[in-house]
């Protein structure tokens, strides 16, 4: 046994050839401890056993002070480590805390989207309905003020087609007295007649009031009346209307009397 060095034993060769010739010479294994501090320099001191030796190099004994030093370094460290652990699990529980809000949270605004969503097709739906029911009210009402018009204006026709329909036989009164009056020598009342006839025609006429074109024309059923047929030699004649009976009127382009008239055969 070599001895126990106190604090700290610097060589500047290595002690490993010593060692060696020791162990020869002694005729015992000698030992080599080296670069060893503290308690592990104490207990490879310790475990040497009588009559055998042990080489330590580099071996440093630890101070009280610092065995304290680092006892308290250690226990800082492991209050540190402990702090450390205890802040990161409130770390991770802030985090799970502030992931489970945000879930939360997205769950919400996703729910808020979806009501939102429904409410906007259900205004979409009631928006096209109110639009398709004005659509149809307007295309009600075009309908109903063209049918008025065309009511309204039938009325007017109508009426104006009774009035001038009960002033045909004026007419046809005036026709036959020009017609006597041509053999007269009253030149006043053939002039007479003729005046009250031309301005009452003359009126009508701005009404709609046209004569239907008969004697020489081809009969027509469409606006003539057959009342008697006449023979007749030339075959361009027949189909042909001879003679006319009554005059026939329009107005505005309708039949309001048909021509009364003698059809040659």
């Amino acid at each position: 046994h070599l001895g126990r060095p106190k604090g700290e034993f610097n060589m500047k060769y290595s002690l490993a050839p010593v060692a060696k010739r020791l162990t020869e010479k002694l005729g015992f294994e000698v030992k080599l401890a080296k670069d060893v501090v503290g308690p592990d320099a104490k207990r490879l001191a310790a475990e040497v056993e009588p009559g055998k030796a042990i080489l330590l190099e580099n071996v440093r004994f630890m101070p009280e002070e610092e065995k304290k030093d680092m006892n308290s370094s250690n226990a800082g460290e492991k209050v540190e480590k402990e702090s450390g652990e205890a802040s990161g699990v409130k770390e991770e529980k802030k985090t799970e805390k502030k992931e489970e809000k945000k879930e939360e949270k997205t769950a919400v605004e996703a729910s808020a989207v979806q009501e939102l969503e429904k409410e906007n097709a259900r205004l979409k739906a009631a928006l096209a309905k109110e639009k398709d029911d004005y659509v149809r009210l307007m295309a009600d009402f075009e309908n109903f003020r063209r049918h008025s018009a065309e009511a309204k204006l039938e009325l007017v026709t109508t009426a104006a087609a009774d009035t001038i329909k009960g002033l045909l036989p004026v007419l046809d009164d005036c026709e036959r007295a020009m017609k006597m009056l041509e053999e007269s020598s009253d030149d006043v009342a053939k002039e007479g007649t003729a005046l009250i006839y031309n301005k009452l025609m003359s009126y009508l006429k701005t009404k709609g009031l046209e004569e239907i074109k008969a004697k020489g024309e081809k009969f027509d059923t469409d606006i003539h009346e057959a009342v008697a047929q006449f023979p007749v030699q030339e075959e361009g004649q027949k189909g042909m209307v001879f003679d006319v009976v009554q005059t026939g009127y329009t107005l505005s382009g309708k039949v309001i009397r048909f021509a009364k008239v003698v059809v040659g055969i």
